[in-house]
């Protein structure tokens, strides 16, 4: 068996260039896998400016395998007692360790401690093709216990990505509750 997964809020070393960078290479890489083929060009969904903001802001929950970063999540408050998260990532290399799991609880943990009642996140998916990261995605939220709520065109919901899809794509938005 493989070495446990530990989530944690950033420190102030993760905020050095190089720790910056490869987190924001992560994202990047598992975005522009996951979303292949829905977009016209390599997905690009942060930057370093981005990724230390939400480092700074504690807005991002950080996993680690053996002190070697592997995968993060965002959260938020949506406000009304809704968290959300959003940007969970882990490491293409060790799929299956957990790291999405442990980073979902953390997450679902911290808006509790918030005082929210409902955790929610939105997935992006083809409006007329299975795209297989996207299917596995759903299957596993269905798993731990989250259901869609609604579904809306990406163009209702952000217009201005739409030049840069290959594809129709819509935006579900999914709940689970807290309680």
């Amino acid at each position: 068996m493989g070495s446990p997964v530990t989530t944690r809020f950033p420190v102030d070393s993760d905020l050095e260039a190089g720790a910056v960078e490869r987190l924001s290479e992560l994202i990047n890489e598992v975005y522009d896998d996951a979303e292949s083929g829905m977009w016209k060009r390599k997905v690009t969904r942060t930057d370093t400016g981005a990724v230390e903001r939400v480092l700074r802001e504690s807005a991002l929950i950080l996993a680690e395998i053996d002190g070697e970063l592997v995968g993060s999540v965002q959260v938020s408050l949506m406000g009304d007692g809704i968290g959300e998260f959003g940007m969970l990532v882990a490491d293409p290399g060790c799929r299956g360790a957990g790291i999405g799991t442990a980073l979902v609880r953390h997450a679902e943990a911290w808006a509790r401690q918030q005082g929210c009642h409902t955790m929610r996140l939105e997935l992006l998916t083809p409006r007329h093709w299975r795209n297989p990261s996207k299917e596995f995605l759903k299957q596993w939220y269905t798993r731990i216990e989250y259901s869609p709520r609604a579904t809306e065109p990406l163009e209702t919901m952000y217009p201005n990505l739409v030049p840069e899809l290959a594809t129709e794509c819509d935006f579900t938005v999914w709940h689970k509750p807290l309680t």
